[in-house]
C-alpha cells in the first residue's frame, strides 16, 4: 500500500538544512499525487522523485512550494517538466509558479485536502499547508524537526513570525504531525510550536535585558547574549538581534544611534562576513539568501532602551 505522506531528502546536507531539505509526496487513493517542496536542482534528486512516483504507480497532479529558497524551490520547473505537474505558491514568490494559494485557499486532488496557511516570518511570501485527513502540517522553514528558524531580514521579520506561530498553536496545535522543511518529523506538534514560541520570547527577554545594562552595538549583544555558541554562528545570531530590534524600534520601545566612527574589523567580521570562507562556494549562496546577506551592515548602530 501507497504511503499517504512520505518523505524524500535531498542529498545537501550543510549547517543550515541539517540533513538536508525534505521534499514531501502526498498520495490520493486514487493514484494522483502532490509533492511539498521539490528542493534544491539537483538531477538526481528530482530523479528519485520521478522514480518513486513511477514505482508507486502515481501521477503527479501539483507542486506546492512552502518558500523560494534555493534549498526549497529550485527543482519545481525540472520536475514539472518531467511530470507535467503545476506549480502553486505564495503570491509575492519570485519563484517559477503556475498558480497562487492565497491565505486559506484548498487545494483537492484526488482525496487530499490540502489548506494553504499564510506564514509570513522566516520569508514574506511562507506558506504552510495542512493536511486533513492525515492532519499533518507541513511547515517548510517556520518550524524545523531540530533546532529553532532564522528570522533575517530583509525577507525575515520578527513580529509576523510570532504572529505566524500563534496562529499555528491556536489554530492547529492538534494536528498529529508536523513536516517540516528539515529534520525529523514532529510527533508533539502543540508542544513543538509552544516551545518555538518561549524560545523567541526567552531571546528577546535577554535582548532587553542586555539593553538594561547600558546602550550597545548588535555585535556586543551577540558576543554577550551568544558567548557560548559556535563562533561561527555569530553573524546569524547579529541578523536574529537586527530582527528582534526593529520590531523593538517599531514599537518605541528601543532607539538606535548612528555611531559616526568607520566599523572595526571584529565588527565587520560578525555583520558582514565572507561567508565564501565560512561555509565554501557550494553552500554560501544558500547562507546569504537565509541570513538577507544583501542587506549589509556597513554602518555600525548603538541601540537603548526608549525611557519610559
Amino acid at each position: 500500500m501507497v504511503e499517504r505522506v512520505a518523505l524524500l531528502r535531498a542529498p545537501n546536507p550543510s549547517a543550515m538544512t541539517l540533513d538536508g531539505t525534505n521534499t514531501w509526496l502526498l498520495a490520493s487513493r486514487n493514484g494522483e499525487a502532490i509533492c511539498i517542496d521539490p528542493g534544491p536542482a539537483i538531477p538526481a534528486h528530482v530523479d528519485r522523485i520521478v522514480a518513486y512516483l513511477r514505482e508507486n504507480a502515481l501521477r503527479l497532479r501539483s507542486i506546492l512550494l512552502t518558500h523560494g529558497h534555493p534549498d526549497h524551490a529550485p527543482a519545481a520547473p525540472l520536475l514539472a517538466a518531467a511530470t507535467g505537474a503545476r506549480t502553486l505558491a505564495h503570491r509575492f514568490s519570485a519563484a517559477p509558479h503556475d498558480d497562487v494559494l492565497e491565505d486559506e485557499a484548498e487545494l483537492r486532488v484526488g482525496d487530499l485536502q490540502i489548506v494553504a496557511i499564510e506564514a509570513p516570518g522566516h520569508t514574506l511570501e511562507h506558506l504552510v499547508f495542512y493536511e486533513r485527513e492525515s492532519a499533518a502540517l507541513f511547515t517548510g522553514d517556520t518550524i524545523l524537526g531540530t533546532g529553532t528558524v532564522v528570522i533575517a531580514p530583509p525577507g525575515g521579520a520578527m513580529r509576523p513570525y510570532q504572529a505566524t506561530l500563534r496562529r499555528l498553536l491556536d489554530e492547529f496545535g492538534d494536528a498529529r504531525t508536523i513536516c517540516c522543511g528539515h529534520g525529523p518529523i514532529v510527533t508533539t506538534p502543540r508542544a513543538k510550536i509552544e516551545e518555538y514560541i518561549e524560545h523567541r520570547q526567552r531571546r528577546e527577554a535577554e535582548l532587553l535585558a542586555a539593553l538594561a545594562a547600558g546602550p550597545q552595538t548588535i555585535p556586543d549583544l551577540v558576543e554577550r547574549i551568544y558567548r557560548d555558541a559556535d563562533m561561527r554562528l555569530w553573524a546569524a545570531a547579529a541578523r536574529q538581534m537586527l530582527a528582534y530590534l526593529l520590531a523593538l524600534e517599531e514599537e518605541h520601545r528601543v532607539r538606535a544611534r548612528r555611531l559616526e566612527r568607520p566599523m572595526t574589523e571584529r565588527e565587520h567580521a560578525i555583520l558582514n562576513p565572507d561567508w565564501v570562507n565560512v561555509v565554501g562556494a557550494e553552500h554560501a549562496p544558500l547562507v546569504e539568501a537565509e541570513l538577507g546577506a544583501q542587506l549589509r551592515l556597513d554602518t555600525i548602530y548603538e541601540y537603548s532602551l526608549t525611557p519610559a
